[in-house]
């Protein structure tokens, strides 16, 4: 009777680890360094270099915490829900700050940010509201556009504290290949916010097919759980 309680006890789920973790240290951190980061790019209209290198350095860092609290919390199994909430909000009021930023002082056209940044909310809001259907893990897709995103912005906060330090054909080398990075994120926005649409929209189907048939078998009463016509749809 004992083995069988133990062993019963051994297959609950194992208990959320508490939020007061390193990993979520390092969201809460990442979202203070936002305020701070376009405080340092939007200084004097953005022309000061010394504050321009600082802004880059503070992105950079804050990106950086990114990867490390993913990774500490994976590893040691530290993740929490508030750690799923608090993270994309970091992250993407990083990424709205540095794009807002750069299109206030004349670094980036306003079209830029207004695309991406809808396309980030709006698929966040559709993920959250597809929770209660399905989780719509984050695609390979969207993993490479964080990264084009970040190199993009990265080198458009790059170009200017650069520009005295390098010869002029450096200076355009370095902008063009800023842009072309920038394209690509676009490109890669797009695809894979109409791609999460899609799969939205699929995985709705079935969930109402899966619910009109479970439906439909309770109401005939010759179709027992076992059946698997509810699951079939």
């Amino acid at each position: 009777m004992n083995d069988r309680a133990e062993a019963g006890a051994s297959q609950q789920p194992a208990a959320e680890p508490s939020p007061w973790n390193l990993p979520n240290a390092l969201t809460v951190l990442r979202i203070l360094m936002v305020p701070v980061f376009l405080v340092l790019l939007l200084a004097h209209g953005g022309d000061d270099v010394t504050t321009r290198w600082w802004a880059l350095v503070v992105f950079l860092l804050a990106m950086l915490t990114d990867k490390i609290d993913g990774d500490l919390a994976r590893k040691h199994n530290l993740v929490t829900n508030f750690g799923k909430i608090a993270d994309p909000i970091a992250d993407k009021s990083l990424m709205a700050a540095a794009l807002i930023g750069l299109a206030i002082i004349v670094e980036l056209p306003w079209w830029v940010p207004v695309i991406i940044l809808v396309r980030e909310f709006g698929i966040t809001v559709l993920r959250f509201f597809m929770i209660r259907i399905a989780v719509m893990p984050a695609s390979r897709g969207g993993k490479i556009k964080t990264v084009l995103q970040t190199v993009a912005i990265g080198l458009f906060l790059l170009i200017y504290p650069l520009a005295p330090l390098v010869p002029s054909v450096v200076y355009v080398i370095l902008l063009v290949f800023a842009w072309v990075v920038m394209t690509a994120a676009i490109v890669v926005t797009i695809v894979t916010g109409v791609d999460y649409c899609v799969q939205a929209v699929k995985l709705y189907r079935e969930a109402q097919g899966g619910a009109a048939g479970a439906g439909d078998g309770s109401g005939r009463g010759d179709s027992g759980p076992g059946n698997g016509n509810g699951a079939r749809g």
